[in-house]
Parts: C-alpha cells; structure tokens; sequence
C-alpha cells in the first residue's frame, strides 16, 4: 500500500495494513501479529546552496526523512518481539559525513537518522537491532536528477571509491561511457538491499546501533 510516512495517520495506516494481511492463522481467525523487520527506506532530497534553501525545502526534507521513520517505528513498536530478535535498519548517506555541496539540508537530515539510530539501539535493546546504513550514489532517478554543478563536486570522491569502478566487458557499456564523465557507476538498488538484507539476519545479532558501509568505500571512516 502506499502512505505518507510523514504524518502519524499514514505510518499507522501502514501497520494497521500489515496486521490485517498478516494476522491470520492457516484456519483464517485472527491470530498473533509481529513485526520481525521494519526498513525506513522512504526519502527525498531538495538540493539548494544555502542562500537558496527556503523554509519548505527545510520541512519537507524533514518530515519525510527524520519525522518519517521516527512515526514509523513509534507505529510499529507494540508489534516488535520481545527477544531482541528484531531488526530496524534505516537509510542514511555518505551526505550525513561528507559536506557535500548543496546538502546542507539533506546531509543534515540523514545525520539526525544516525543520532536516532544510536539512541533507538539503546531503548529498544530488548525488542530489536537497530542499525543505518550509509549509501552514496545509487542508480535511479533521485540520484540522475542532481544537479551538474553537484555531480561535478562529487566526482573526485567517485574517482576515488574503490568498487565503483566501471569495467568494460563487465558492466554495460552505458554505464561504462557515463563513467569517463561521471568518474565511476553508481551502485546497484541490489547491491545496497544486499547489505540491509545482511544486518537483517540471525548472524548480524550482535551488530547494533551502527552505521554500515553500503557505498563502495566512497567512506571509510564512519
């Protein structure tokens, strides 16, 4: 179903979906309803210079990116387990570390999802893991509708990011042109589910209140 995470009713509405698809037992009669793993994956980016950035650029990018996920596992924490065997991983950016330009809104907001990350991973230590992941550019068209002046800022990280390398005979030859401009290919919507798939699993138990690498090695440090 669709909803705007950004507001108390569409996060509700979201769980109240889930309980009545998934509460059922085999017979048809409503049974026990659990949440095992909730992704804040929902987000948007309103790119301005800082004499540029206007009050609603500002909400909206807040609202759907911090106040988004906040509503969202607020909604769905009565249905967490109670054996810490839950998973919460929401998306944030390599944008929330690197400064880059233009970001100054959208970095910021994915750097509160970091801070709510730590602080989620202490209170619901009981429930759930809860951890973030930090992509950087990622195919789509969120990332193809940046501006030229900030894909022109971000290509010398690119150049510098060890897996986004484009290789001939291996990657299509699209991507692999677009690379002599862009500096390299954005990641895979695969190969960033791949890893919140990871922390999703019985091994990644012991693994919370982090922020994993989902971006090549665009960041090492954090």
């Amino acid at each position: 179903m669709q909803a705007d995470v950004g507001t108390r009713d569409g996060a509700a509405q979201l769980v109240t979906a889930a309980k009545g698809a998934f509460s059922r037992d085999a017979d048809g009669t409503s049974g026990r309803f659990q949440i095992d793993i909730v992704v804040n994956n929902a987000g948007v980016a309103q790119n301005a210079f800082l004499a540029d950035v206007t009050t609603a650029q500002f909400e909206e990018t807040y609202r759907v990116n911090v106040l988004g996920p906040l509503l969202l596992v607020q909604a769905a924490e009565p249905y967490l387990p109670r054996d810490r065997s839950g998973r919460i991983v929401s998306l944030s950016s390599v944008s929330s570390s690197t400064g880059f330009v233009t970001q100054s809104v959208y970095g910021g907001s994915k750097a509160a999802v970091e801070a709510m990350t730590r602080t989620w991973a202490r209170e619901l230590a009981e429930r759930a893991t809860v951890n973030a992941i930090n992509p950087g550019p990622v195919e789509g068209p969120m990332y193809a509708a940046n501006s030229d002046v900030f894909k022109a800022g971000i290509k010398g990280w690119i150049q510098h990011t060890p897996l986004m390398a484009a290789r001939e005979g291996i990657d299509s030859e699209e991507v692999v042109e677009d690379a002599k401009e862009s500096g390299g290919r954005p990641a895979h919507t695969s190969e960033v589910a791949g890893i919140v798939g990871m922390l999703c699993g019985e091994d990644a138990a012991w693994c919370t209140g982090q922020v994993i690498c989902a971006n090549g090695g665009m960041l090492m440090l954090h």
